[in-house]
């Protein structure tokens, strides 16, 4: 009688934990997706590298991917290919890193890089792994410049609450575009810049909390702060220019997600010395130079201005401010629930010496530029729809063209 006892309450155990391993497996695979990996035994698969489009490339398909824990919890690698169909050329990379110490998740890696960059874009060496099913402003973007990057890199922890990293890369730069860059000692259509970046993130409000996998995972607080600082070297491995810049970034969230809430966005961006167009920064414009409404129909993005043609504006200092208000979901059925979006942004900016970029012509943000609008998401799958519109100094004179209608995409896991 005992021995049939026991053996109940032994089976009854293994049964009441198989459904809440299966459930933690699950999550931590759909977990895997939404961060854009799909994971085997010792690679896990980078789904960001399988099918994009961009104006120049045409369609960009290719397979990437990096090791796991079971491979080593103390090294990794990690690399990708790709090819373009436009413009018919393979890009690729490859790195690694290894860990120095395990409590602060202080790891140093390197990398050698050959492929494309936007001009005028900038990131943050602490924004966190993003991944999006597709890129809808990748889409429209035709101004990229090619580069060779080697580069060696180290990032750290301290708590939940502060982030660091910090870089020391050599690029060849060659844009794909006409363009020179005139400091008239000498013009210089392809060059080479060796620089050092240093960011930090600080979270004040972020927490640790543990899950069902026991694992430990930050429970992001607001508002959050980000200063990164850049510094180029002349003469040093080839380089040709010396400049700074320095970028910051706050987010911050009033409300509950589940509920109506807003989300505030402040960018910006100083630039000084001999800075190229390719390291200058844009607003992140959403908007083809196209003639009418319906031929810039596309997908809008998640933080883009719009309304703002591409290549329309350049800076060597800027600001944005981005103000979106979510109203509460509409309960309209189990599947149909869409949500309200109110937007309005605003960009200022200006250049010091526009008369070194030639072969190209841009505008000044120095009279501030204002958009507002809203969008209507998760109408059909994920899909919704956008509209925003121009106004201020830099209306246009026709009023279609201050007019952005477009599709929205947003899916989560």
């Amino acid at each position: 009688m005992i021995c049939t006892t026991l053996v109940q309450a032994q089976t009854f155990h293994k049964k009441d934990l198989e459904p809440k391993q299966d459930s933690i497996e699950k999550k931590a695979f759909l977990k895997s997706l939404g961060n854009g990996f799909y994971p085997t035994k010792y690679i896990n698969l980078d789904l960001r590298y399988l099918i994009k489009f961009n104006q120049y490339e045409g369609v960009r398909t290719g397979i990437g991917g990096e090791t796991n824990d079971v491979f080593s919890e103390k090294h990794r690698l990690n690399s990708y290919v790709v090819y373009g169909f436009r413009d018919r050329r393979f890009k690729y990379s490859i790195g690694g890193g290894f860990r120095l110490a395990e409590k602060s998740n202080t790891w140093i890696n390197l990398s050698y890089t050959d492929d494309l960059q936007e001009t005028g874009s900038a990131k943050f060496l602490t924004d966190k792994r993003f991944f999006q099913f597709f890129e809808p402003r990748l889409l429209n973007i035709d101004l990229f410049h090619k580069h060779i990057t080697k580069s060696i890199s180290l990032e750290h922890t301290l708590g939940s609450k502060l982030l660091l990293g910090s870089e020391f890369a050599t690029s060849k730069i060659d844009p794909t575009y006409a363009y020179t860059f005139d400091l008239k000692d000498e013009n210089f259509e392809t060059y080479d810049i060796t620089a050092a970046k240093i960011a930090i993130q600080w979270s004040p409000f972020n927490n640790l909390i543990i899950t069902d996998s026991e694992q430990p995972e930050h429970s992001e607080g607001y508002p959050q702060f980000t200063l990164q600082y850049t510094k180029s070297f002349k003469n040093i491995l080839n380089g040709n220019f010396n400049f700074s810049k320095l970028d910051f970034r706050t987010i911050y969230k009033i409300g509950n997600e589940t509920d109506a809430f807003s989300e505030i966005t402040l960018v910006s961006g100083f630039a000084i010395g001999e800075t190229p167009l390719t390291h200058l920064y844009h607003a992140y414009p959403n908007n083809i130079t196209k003639e009418k409404i319906l031929q810039r129909f596309s997908v809008a993005g998640l933080n883009s201005f719009e309304t703002m043609f591409f290549n329309e504006f350049f800076s060597d200092r800027f600001a944005t401010i981005q103000f979106k208000h979510y109203l509460k979901p509409f309960n309209v059925s189990k599947t149909l629930k869409p949500q309200l979006v109110l937007i309005t942004r605003y960009a200022i900016g200006d250049m010091k010496y526009p008369e070194r970029h030639q072969k190209i012509t841009f505008g000044s943000l120095e009279k501030g530029y204002t958009e507002s609008g809203f969008e209507l998401n998760k109408l059909f799958y994920g899909f919704g729809l956008s509209f925003t519109y121009r106004y201020g100094t830099y209306h246009l004179p026709n009023i279609e063209d201050n007019i952005a209608f477009k599709f929205t995409f947003n899916v989560s896991l």
